[in-house]
């Protein structure tokens, strides 16, 4: 496969209601079918809405929940990818803020959120257990990775699926818009589309980001999901503060083109890398 048609489900999920947020992603899935799309995005969270608190062990999911059956089967017959947020439980009832990534019918990954913000108004490491491996993994489309908001404010999270192996970085987030100034975006949101495009640049590969909206607890989220390219540049930005399904189709070869014209990734040097973070760690131990 050369290319790939994405959408990014930049949705207003509602707060607590997994059934009613279901419906909406098997919907979605549908619209997307009749567009020829072949991954579906949704957000941080999609499935539940972020502001839980203590609704969290009342909305926790396992991939084997009946909820998941659904979506696997709506994967299957539409032919579709989806990578999809919910709360994730395991068997000794610790909470994870996860991603889901539904390949034809097949729950092909898991990723539990590493970086737990919680400073300012953010209270993630009060309900949630911190996740403890970054992993790309194989699809139809080539070897992709998740990460979920916080994990890409930090610069190891997309490092280290770059070097196992992730060509495509799928992001996804509900981060409270803030920073409000003259411009026509928020601080928070001319950030991350700063980063995303350096991660795209520095990695030579396609970033994937989507974004929700809509209010929940005081917050307002502002979407402004988008994708880019291995050059650094935006292919696809989609607008702010609105539910919307934006469409791009992207080119795999380019990744080839741009890593022959800039090889960082054959230059890097990983042996160094492990030799200097063991230095440090040793020193600081």
């Amino acid at each position: 496969m050369t290319s790939v048609t994405i959408g990014l489900a930049q949705i207003y999920p509602k707060l607590g209601d997994v059934t009613h947020n279901l419906n909406r992603h098997l919907e979605l899935m549908e619209q997307a079918a009749t567009q020829k799309i072949d991954l579906l995005i949704f957000p941080e969270l999609s499935l539940t809405g972020y502001a839980l608190k203590d609704l969290v062990s009342e909305v926790a999911l396992t991939p084997n929940s009946p909820e998941f059956q659904r979506l696997r089967e709506a994967s299957q017959k539409l032919n579709l990818d989806i990578m999809v947020g919910f709360v994730d439980v395991d068997p000794r009832s610790r909470f994870f803020v996860g991603a889901a990534y539904i390949g034809q019918g097949e729950l092909r990954h898991v990723h539990h959120k590493v970086y737990l913000p919680t400073y300012h108004f953010f209270e993630e490491g009060r309900f949630f257990a911190w996740g403890d491996h970054i992993r790309a993994f194989d699809t139809r489309f080539g070897r992709i990775g998740m990460l979920i908001c916080e994990d890409f404010w930090h610069i190891s999270p997309p490092y280290l699926l770059w070097l196992d192996g992730a060509d495509i970085i799928l992001l996804h987030s509900a981060s409270p818009g803030r920073g409000l100034d003259e411009s026509d975006r928020l601080g928070s949101s001319r950030w991350v589309e700063i980063a995303n495009q350096a991660y795209g640049n520095f990695f030579t590969n396609y970033i994937v980001h989507c974004s929700r909206v809509g209010f929940e607890d005081g917050f307002n989220f502002s979407g402004g999901s988008s994708i880019v390219d291995p050059n650094g540049e935006f292919l696809l930005k989609a607008p702010y503060f609105e539910e919307t399904l934006a469409v791009k189709t992207i080119d795999l070869n380019e990744i080839r083109r741009t890593r022959a014209r800039l090889p960082v990734l054959r230059d890097e040097r990983t042996g160094l890398v492990a030799n200097e973070l063991a230095r440090i760690l040793n020193r600081n131990s």
